[in-house]
């Protein structure tokens, strides 16, 4: 009888293997640098000492979920089988990593789906929300250049693509529609912090009055801004 049990465990066991999914994460692109494989869900890549440090990617079963923010949080994009040399708008900014399929088979139960579903309603009406509040605070013109805005982004190097101008502090670029889209930026007065994450978490760095043409280390990866001097 106890043989019967350990067989039946080790049979579990293997078939459990057998449909989990796996990933490896790459520090750097083109699949090099430290590596991580993964078979099951990271709430917090801290964890795992990988926190912001994803480049490249291979799937080898399984379709899976990457987030900016631990627990799943911030925007997320999914990844199904294959190798992803590399990440736009998502390099050095993942923070959690979930398999939302098992095997190629499954997915997300009726509960899970209607509750994530949910979710998104309820994140898209807040963000509409806080879209108007920042029209109403920094002028219907937000998304063009204007006299008096202390600092302009854009999204192309050397002041080029769809810009943005403001004149305050932004808890979440979402809010104006330039969430990890600036490239190149024009202070024309006082001290930003920028940071990776939205309301001025992760990985800051400053700039003072100045044109910057490029961004390094910070390329597409501007969540928030705030004066500080």
């Amino acid at each position: 009888m106890k043989r019967l049990l350990a067989a039946a465990a080790v049979l579990a066991t293997l078939t459990h293997t057998a449909f989990a999914g796996e990933l490896t994460l790459f520090a750097d692109s083109d699949f090099r640098g430290a590596r991580v494989t993964l078979q099951g869900d990271a709430r917090d890549l801290r964890q795992l000492n990988f926190n912001d440090r994803v480049s490249s990617l291979v799937v080898r079963s399984g379709t899976w979920e990457l987030c900016q923010d631990n627990n799943f949080g911030g925007r997320c994009a999914q990844f199904g089988p294959g190798e992803y040399r590399a990440l736009p708008n998502f390099n050095d900014a993942i923070s959690s990593v979930r398999e939302i399929t098992r095997g190629g088979q499954g997915g997300w139960r009726d509960g899970d789906r209607d509750a994530r579903r949910e979710e998104w309603r309820e994140r898209e009406e807040h963000r509409e929300e806080r879209r108007e509040e920042a029209q109403a605070q920094y002028g219907g013109d937000y998304g063009r250049p204007r006299d008096g805005a202390q600092v302009v982004l854009f999204a192309g190097p050397r002041f080029e693509g769809p810009q943005v101008a403001v004149g305050s502090d932004v808890r979440s670029m979402d809010d104006i529609g330039f969430n990890d889209r600036a490239v190149s930026i024009i202070i024309r007065e006082g001290q930003w912090e920028f940071c990776e994450h939205g309301d001025f978490r992760g990985q800051c760095i400053v700039y003072g009055p100045g044109r910057y043409p490029f961004l390094e280390g910070m390329n597409n990866r501007i969540s928030s801004m705030r004066r500080v001097r």
